[in-house]
């Protein structure tokens, strides 16, 4: 990898602004890391989120869906669920059995019509949406490879964003994030992310305790997203390499990054939150056992080095019939934050120290929690932007791919300033030459070219 300094200014954690509230500043820390609280912060301190049952009504914000797949459907029935007076009225994607599946289940769920004018095909689909002078928002739910781009495209358009997580597949892609991201900021753009544990009740609760000391001083944390199989889908003689890469994309690395990233991203990401720091190096293995279609691994596990001598450990897994764990931990001096049965704190005894109150406060769908956030921000005009925070939770993931694919043991420098881009440079739906279909990368060995 090629060293740059491309970030050398570049602070280490975003700066989200939850809901117009600074969160405190990770300056806390002492020398060994987070540290017991000197003070005791209230939860608008820490930019904990309102977390109403609907978003206010106000003006119409009307949103146009870039990728029509299952998620990004998904996504704009949750978006027209969080509250009154929001519309979805412009659809992009590749192909017309997506869009017009998508269409579909718009006007018959939520009588939710996409005029026929409104409704743009092709790799540059998402340009036409964003030139519509009556947009206000845009969900970006097409594979993660597109992300950075769109992105991009859309702070420049001035655009409110919701975006997916991961955010990007390569260390190019959140350079890309990490500096529209600041733009979004002095625009007084909203931007909420996917990573929608961020928006659970629960894990903010959990975490004022944390920050309020409840567990000591932080010393390490686990993140595991161990399960079965997960979907794939085989070449059809009809479809060109570009056309079954993308209906494939979560079992393509240049689409999806890897499952460390699309699915382990979101256990990543709560450790990093909560640890508030971000790793030196990291070393770890991986490989593809039983994997049907694609050239991703099937399973990893990652050890992450920070400064002071704490670590993390990351595992992600997707084998039939094998123990399964979707869980984060963090280790404190005194106790516990652990999200087995429940997010909870605990201390070495087992004794619970706290837990949320799940019959008490029943937690809404995190999936429509985030929705009714973003539109909430919008219409009180309180801002999130949730993109840095994305950005380096993702980039601490593409490290840990990374070194599992090499086998070698690689530093924060040397991921955030490397050049390694996956994808071709161009798209049509026609051959990629570089594709090897079931051909994983193979640790201990020179890197093929990166696709």
């Amino acid at each position: 990898m090629k060293r740059r300094n491309f970030l050398a200014n570049t602070a280490l954690i975003g700066a989200g602004i939850p809901l117009g509230v600074v969160p405190v500043a990770l300056s806390s820390c002492s020398s060994n890391g987070q540290t017991v609280a000197s003070k005791t912060y209230t939860p608008e301190e820490l930019g904990m989120y309102s977390f109403v049952d609907i978003a206010p009504d106000g003006k119409p914000v009307k949103a146009a869906l870039v990728g029509c797949g299952d998620r990004g459907t998904g996504a704009a029935t949750q978006f027209l669920s969080a509250g009154p007076n929001v519309s979805i009225i412009a659809l992009a994607d590749i192909f017309p059995d997506r869009q017009a599946t998508c269409r579909q289940i718009l006007k018959e769920k939520f009588n939710n019509e996409v005029a026929d004018a409104n409704c743009f095909l092709g790799f540059d689909a998402y340009k036409k949406v964003l030139a519509m002078d009556d947009i206000d928002l845009v969900l970006l739910c097409t594979p993660t490879h597109f992300r950075p781009e769109q992105f991009k495209a859309a702070v420049d358009a001035g655009k409110h964003v919701f975006m997916e997580k991961p955010c990007a597949v390569d260390p190019t892609g959140i350079r890309t994030v990490i500096a529209a991201a600041k733009i979004a900021t002095t625009k007084g753009l909203t931007v909420v992310t996917g990573n929608q544990r961020r928006h659970s009740k629960a894990y903010w609760e959990a975490y004022v305790q944390v920050r309020n000391g409840a567990i000591g001083d932080i010393i390490s944390g686990s993140a595991h997203w161990d399960q079965g199989a997960w979907w794939n889908k085989r070449k059809r003689p009809e479809w060109s390499d570009m056309e079954y890469n993308i209906r494939n994309w979560f079992n393509i690395k240049w689409l999806s990054g890897d499952h460390i990233l699309d699915q382990a991203i979101h256990n990543i990401d709560i450790v990093t939150w909560f640890m508030g720091v971000l790793p030196v190096r990291a070393a770890g293995f991986g490989g593809r056992a039983q994997r049907l279609t694609g050239d991703i691994f099937d399973f990893f596990s990652v050890d992450y080095y920070y400064e002071n001598n704490q670590k993390m450990l990351a595992t992600a897994r997707q084998i039939d019939d094998c123990e399964n764990n979707i869980s984060e931990q963090v280790y404190g001096t005194k106790g516990i934050f652990t999200t087995k049965d429940g997010v909870h704190l605990e201390d070495y005894n087992g004794n619970v120290i706290w837990a949320y109150d799940y019959e008490a406060h029943p937690e809404k769908n995190h999936y429509n929690q985030e929705h009714i956030h973003l539109v909430e921000s919008i219409r009180l005009n309180k801002k999130i932007n949730q993109a840095e925070d994305l950005a380096y939770s993702t980039l601490v993931a593409i490290l840990g791919r990374e070194a599992a694919y090499t086998g070698k043991a690689i530093t924060w420098e040397e991921i955030r300033s490397s050049n390694l881009r996956y994808g071709p440079e161009t798209y049509a739906l026609g051959p990629i030459p570089d594709y090897r279909e079931g051909i994983a990368p193979v640790p201990g060995k020179a890197p093929n070219a990166p696709m």
